[in-house]
């Protein structure tokens, strides 16, 4: 995890790759409670059985919304600012699910910061988060995000 003085600092790092997280499997019970939680039970993502016999590689996929909503506990392992009160999303310019994550794969985030913003009392960064499948070429996902920290 890289340590940060402060947010002011966060301006020196614009345009640079911060840090590659930790690898976090996605296995079929996550995938089931995101599809309790969501109302989102569609075969693809909790018929293991149908998947087996229909889906490319023979396992059910997680949400692409799944996926997503993994990158804030991601992103928690990569960066820590010390003088930093508090921080809350503040969206997205772009999401992109670029390949579907197997049940059982294993997956992990890049963070590389696009933009430091002066706010009242903080700073607004949008970050370009990648969420990486070991073993594949190609991304789950890219998404520009945006999160205000506040003094």
């Amino acid at each position: 995890m890289i340590q940060i003085a402060n947010l002011s600092s966060l301006q020196q790092r614009v345009g640079e790759e911060l840090a590659v997280g930790d690898w976090v499997t996605v296995d079929q019970p996550m995938i089931d409670k995101f599809a309790e939680a969501t109302g989102d039970h569609q075969w693809i993502h909790v018929d293991v059985e149908r998947a087996r016999k229909e889906m490319p590689g023979g396992k059910t996929i997680a949400h692409g919304y799944l996926t997503l909503s993994l990158v804030p506990r991601l992103a928690a392992t990569l960066m820590r600012v010390k003088k930093r009160s508090r921080g809350v999303n503040y969206g997205s310019n772009k999401v992109r699910f670029i390949t579907p994550v197997q049940a059982g794969a294993r997956i992990r985030l890049r963070q590389r910061i696009a933009n430091v913003e002066e706010i009242q009392g903080g700073v607004r960064i949008t970050s370009e988060m990648t969420v990486e499948i070991e073993g594949q070429s190609k991304p789950a996902l890219v998404a520009e995000t945006m999160g205000l920290s506040y003094t």
